[in-house]
């Protein structure tokens, strides 16, 4: 008997830690992706923490940390607590053009993830302004003018279909 109480304890001894082990990790992901950022904008990613997969995680302060390829040497940005449970903010700077990678330190274990490379560009040569609003609102032109020719174009097919009678 005083065996099988020996080998239980012993069995207890050896599974308990991993299992309390196994519950230390979770998934990390952002958005969006830094592609396009210019140098010296500031990028702020959403960060989600999940511990395994599905339950949010609050309570932590991931860190980014950027490292421009081959340079050997990083940044690091703190996150801060967002609208919602395990959801993070960070302002992130990257302060020169060229090939950065992105690795996010969850704060929970020691559940990381690193992403890249993703290409910096230069800053706008207007002082920062985009083109964007500009390209936004031709397209949204066309998309409008495509969209009157098409009603235009229904309305005229249908007063020359003969009546069915």
């Amino acid at each position: 008997m005083r065996l099988v109480v020996v080998l239980g304890v012993l069995a207890c001894a050896l599974v308990l830690p991993s299992l309390a082990a196994g519950g230390r990790w979770a998934s990390v992901g952002f958005e969006p992706l830094p592609d396009g950022t210019e140098a010296g904008a500031t990028w702020t990613p959403t960060i989600f923490v999940k511990q395994h997969g599905i339950t949010p995680l609050a309570g932590l302060q991931p860190v980014v940390m950027i490292e421009a390829v081959g340079s050997g040497s990083s940044t690091k940005y703190l996150a801060t607590a967002g609208s919602e449970a395990g959801e993070y903010e960070a302002d992130v700077v990257f302060p020169s053009t060229g090939s950065w990678r992105v690795r996010i330190l969850s704060g929970f274990g020691e559940s990381q993830v690193t992403y890249g490379p993703f290409a910096i560009g230069p800053a706008a040569a207007d002082g920062g302004t985009s083109q964007l609003p500009l390209v936004g609102g031709l397209a949204a032109a066309a998309i409008a003018f495509v969209g009157a020719i098409g009603l235009v174009a229904t309305r005229r097919s249908r007063r020359l279909t003969p009546a069915s009678g």
